[in-house]
C-alpha cells in the first residue's frame, strides 16, 4: 500500500509517472535501450525503452517466442498551463489553463492543485528536458453561493473563466520567477506544464479497505503492471507498456494509437531471431483501465445483470461495439488464469441505454492485432480531482497480472488458444 500511495502522490503527470517508473525499473535491474540506438538483447534479461519523457515500454525477454503484453495510461484529466499565462484582475494575479481530457471540473474548485510536468532547458543548441513540480500550493476559487443561489440546482463551468488558477495577490511572476530558478542559469526555452491535484492518498471510510486519491484512473494500473512484472516468472516475453495521451484519444506519437509499442516488439523478434507474425500468433494483450463500480447513491446508473462492486476482484469489461476488446475466447483465457492464481474477478456491461467509453485496446490493436482482454479495477467518481477505488481489488489486480506473466497463451489453431 505504502509503494502505491507514494507513486500516486509522486507521478504529478505523465512525465512524472514516467520518471518513477524508470526509477523502479532500474532499482529492480532493468537496463535502457534507446530508439535511437542498435539494441542487442539476451534472453532472460530486462529492458526498458523511454519516448519522449512520457510513454515507457519494459520488457523481459522470454525464453519462448510471444508476448505477454499488459498496457495502461499514466495521464490524467487536468489543466494545461497556457504559454504568457498570466493575467492581472485588479490586484489579484491569474494563470490561464486549457481543459485536458473530459474531468469533473467543478471537482477541481476550492481543493489544493500544484503545477507540474517538464520544462525544456537550453544552454545553446542543445535542448534538455526536465520534471518540473512547484514548490507552492494554489486554489481554483469557486464563486460564493451569496454572488450564484442557484449554485446547488446545477453548476456549469466555463473553461476559460471559472478554471484559472490564483497565483497570488499583488505580486506579478510568480510561475516565472520559480521556473528560472528551477532553470539553474540555463536558458528556460519552454515547458509542458499542468494545474494538477495536490491532494495526498488517504484511507477512506473502517475497515481499511477503500482508498481516495488524485489519478487512481489510471495509475493504479501503471503501477501493478510494474510490480507485477518484477515479480513473475516469465516463458514468453514478459511486456509494460505505459502510453500518454489516451485521455485525449491517443493519437500522438507517445500514446497507444503510435507505432511505439510495434516497434518495440519487432526489434525484440529481430533481436531474438524471431519471425515476427508468429510472435504475435503466440501473443495476448491486457489492455488495464479503470472500471466503474456500481454508485451506491445511484445504483440504477449500472446495468441489472452485470453490477460490479468495490471489493469485488478485478473487473472484465466487454461490449458489443468493441470499445472494449474482450471476447468469449479472450475472456475464458484470463478467467482461467485469474482463477488459477485464486485472484478475484467480475464482469462488466455498460447499460444499454448510456455510451461507452473508449480505452486503449481497441486503439492499440490497430497498431498491434493480437488476442486481447479488457480489465481493471472498479472506481468511484472516475475523472474526478479525487476518486475512490478498493485496496483489496488493487491486491487482486497484482495477483491476476503477475500470474498471467507467469504464462504463455500459445496458438494452437485459427480459432483455438493453450495455456501453457
Amino acid at each position: 500500500m505504502n509503494g502505491l500511495f507514494e507513486y500516486l502522490d509522486s507521478s504529478k503527470t505523465a512525465y512524472h509517472a514516467v520518471k518513477n517508473a524508470v526509477n523502479f525499473l532500474e532499482a529492480n535491474g532493468f537496463k535502457e535501450l534507446k530508439e535511437c540506438d542498435s539494441w542487442r538483447i539476451v534472453r532472460g534479461e530486462k529492458y526498458y525503452v523511454v519516448r519522449d519523457g512520457s510513454a515507457l515500454v519494459a520488457f523481459i525477454a522470454g525464453e519462448k517466442s510471444g508476448f505477454n503484453i499488459v498496457a495502461s495510461h499514466a495521464d490524467s484529466p487536468c489543466f494545461k498551463i497556457k504559454y504568457n499565462p498570466e493575467i492581472k484582475v485588479e490586484n489579484y494575479f491569474k494563470l490561464s489553463t486549457e481543459k485536458y481530457g473530459g474531468g469533473i471540473y467543478y471537482s477541481f474548485l476550492d481543493t489544493p492543485v500544484t503545477i507540474a510536468g517538464r520544462v525544456v532547458l537550453s544552454d545553446g543548441n542543445k535542448f534538455e528536458c526536465q520534471v518540473f513540480t512547484s514548490e507552492k500550493t494554489f486554489i481554483i476559487p469557486s464563486v460564493a453561493i451569496h454572488y450564484n443561489r442557484q449554485v446547488n440546482e446545477g453548476i456549469k463551468i466555463n473553461p476559460q473563466t471559472d478554471l484559472c488558477v490564483l497565483e497570488g495577490i499583488g505580486c506579478a511572476g510568480g510561475l516565472e520567477k520559480e521556473l528560472e530558478e528551477f532553470a539553474g542559469g540555463k536558458k528556460l526555452a519552454d515547458y509542458d506544464l499542468y494545474a494538477v491535484s495536490a491532494a495526498i492518498p488517504f484511507e477512506s471510510g473502517y475497515g481499511g479497505k477503500v482508498f481516495s486519491s488524485p489519478r487512481i484512473d489510471n495509475l493504479t494500473s501503471v503501477y501493478a503492471s510494474l510490480c507485477s512484472l518484477v515479480a513473475a516468472k516469465p516463458i514468453a516475453t514478459s511486456v509494460v507498456f505505459i502510453a500518454d495521451n489516451e485521455e485525449v484519444g491517443s493519437q500522438t506519437k507517445q500514446g497507444a494509437g503510435s507505432r511505439f509499442l510495434y516497434g518495440v516488439l519487432e526489434n525484440i523478434a529481430r533481436c531474438l531471431g524471431e519471425d515476427l507474425p508468429s510472435s504475435l500468433a503466440n501473443s495476448f494483450f491486457v489492455s488495464c483501465d479503470n472500471a466503474h463500480a456500481m454508485h451506491p447513491n445511484h445504483p440504477e446508473l449500472s446495468d441489472p445483470t452485470n453490477k460490479t462492486f468495490l471489493g469485488g476482484g478485478i473487473v472484465i469489461k466487454h461490449h458489443a461495439g468493441q470499445n472494449y476488446t474482450t471476447d468469449g475466447l479472450a475472456s475464458s483465457v484470463i478467467k482461467s488464469i485469474f482463477g488459477g492464481a485464486g485472484a478475484k474477478y467480475q464482469d462488466f456491461f455498460m447499460r444499454s441505454d448510456l455510451p461507452c467509453g473508449w480505452t486503449l485496446g481497441a486503439i492499440s490493436s490497430s497498431q498491434v492485432s493480437v488476442r486481447s482482454a479488457d480489465i481493471g479495477i472498479a472506481q468511484l467518481a472516475m475523472h474526478s480531482c479525487i476518486e475512490t477505488a478498493s485496496l483489496a481489488d488493487y491486491d487482486e489486480l497484482v495477483k491476476g497480472l503477475t500470474a498471467f506473466y507467469s504464462r504463455r497463451i500459445k496458438c494452437s489453431g485459427a480459432d483455438s488458444v493453450e495455456i501453457e
